[in-house]
């Protein structure tokens, strides 16, 4: 009796290259996976380097960092001590200037994510008159550099009484960063499905209550990435804050630059400063880095 092929428990060499190549596609994608794990690994702790270097050197004594690199706490662990942050806390200049760019950040980041949203659904979902136009002059304000407008800002504050103030240099940084912050929340917020909006306004909701109820819920992500660009840039800025602030009003950049400057060797304070203005930014980051790596992958799909 012959055998056909195709019989029931004979194997046919397709299915046997089939088998091969899903055992070989699962052992590539294996190792690929593997393979990506530990270099995104190697990365993040040749990122970490630096960030641990100036926490570990924060609580040495200055004796043992002009001594030994930071690396040496290790086989030397009583080294370690919070007297630089003590010395930190007792430094005026530093704490006020720390608060200081708190409240310069703060105000910023929550006034463009405010306005930026509003004008956001204005320009995605209302009809006004020459909507289009004024929507192209928004963008068209994304290419002008930070540099030009320096010197004339300037000199408009000192005329008007806003030159070395916390409330100029909010408003300088609320003003460039509402072109982009309005250039990415329409285009966002212009994905909702019209359907979506038509039923709430069916259902009596307003401009408002449609904005507050729907958009704003839908816009999350986005809106959280913009917020969490605007924090960090508005946080580790110093060119403007170089000419637009004096002694009362500097943020902890300029302060920390200023101690260099005056004492070059007070490193005491300076590591610890460095590294709390540096910590906060990388805090909220990583507080926020679910909503942000959303709103960048719903932009990408988008």
């Amino acid at each position: 009796m012959t055998t056909h092929a195709g019989s029931i428990g004979e194997v046919t060499p397709v299915e046997t290259v089939k088998a091969k190549e899903s055992l070989g596609s699962k052992l590539v994608e294996k190792l690929g996976g593997g393979l990506v794990r530990a270099f995104l690994v190697v990365v993040g702790v040749f990122w970490l380097v630096p960030t641990i270097g100036l926490l570990i050197s924060s609580l040495r004594a200055p004796e043992d960092m002009s001594a030994t690199g930071w690396w040496h706490v290790f086989s030397k662990p009583s080294q370690l001590t919070f007297d630089s942050y003590q010395k930190l806390l007792e430094n005026g200049d530093i704490t006020s200037s720390l608060w200081n760019t708190v409240l310069i950040t703060v105000p910023a980041t929550v006034l463009v994510v405010v306005i930026g949203s509003l004008a956001g659904y204005a320009f995605a979902w209302m009809e006004f008159p020459g909507r289009d136009w004024w929507f192209l002059g928004v963008v068209g304000l994304l290419v002008v550099p930070v540099q030009v407008a320096l010197i004339p800002i300037a000199e408009l504050f000192g005329k008007i009484g806003l030159f070395g103030t916390i409330f100029g240099v909010v408003l300088f940084h609320v003003g460039f960063g509402l072109p982009f912050a309005v250039f990415l929340l329409r285009n966002f917020f212009a994905e909702i499905p019209r359907e979506l909006l038509e039923a709430a306004r069916l259902d009596g909701a307003g401009e408002l209550r449609l904005f507050a109820r729907v958009v704003m819920p839908l816009g999350g992500p986005a809106i959280a990435s913009l917020g969490i660009f605007q924090f960090l840039w508005v946080w580790n800025d110093m060119l403007v804050a170089l000419v637009f602030t004096k002694s009362g009003s500097q943020p902890i950049t300029v302060a920390l630059q200023t101690q260099v400057r005056q004492f070059g060797n007070n490193i005491d304070v300076l590591a610890p400063g460095a590294f709390i203005s540096m910590v906060i930014p990388l805090a909220v980051f990583f507080a926020f880095q679910r909503q942000f790596v959303t709103g960048v992958m719903a932009g990408a799909v988008k």
